[in-house]
């Protein structure tokens, strides 16, 4: 049980959080892509320390690592919505667009991946 409500806490922490950084990220950069993007990679990068830092440096209780892989991060990153402006992009006329948006929000959220759990391995 406490996996289970530590996951529903941390679920409402992290779509806080996704709702404030891609509000943020949209008024600064733009349009709504921008916002979810900047969300999914920043998402990856802290996922991957989390990731990191629970399996090599920092223990955690299996509780607390499900509410901030499952939970926090689970709210907070938005693939969803990615997918929802990448079909929007393509209906508006813009493959292109469309297409640079989901192959780099991959690309990018793997390489910020692959960067947060090399920093939490190192640290």
């Amino acid at each position: 049980m406490g996996a289970v409500l530590a996951v529903a806490i941390g679920g409402a922490f992290g779509s806080v959080a996704r709702f404030v950084v891609a509000q943020g990220a949209q008024s600064w950069l733009g349009s709504a892509p921008w916002g979810t993007f900047t969300v999914n990679i920043t998402g990856s990068l802290l996922l991957g320390l989390i990731v990191g830092l629970s399996a090599h440096r920092l223990p955690m209780q299996p509780w607390l690592r499900d509410g901030l892989t499952v939970g926090v991060m689970g709210g907070y990153t938005t693939f969803s919505t990615l997918m929802y402006q990448a079909m929007r992009q393509f209906e508006d006329g813009l493959p292109l667009a469309a297409g640079v948006n989901l192959v780099g929000s991959v690309a990018v959220g793997m390489a910020a991946m692959l960067l947060g759990l090399a920093i939490g391995r190192a640290a």
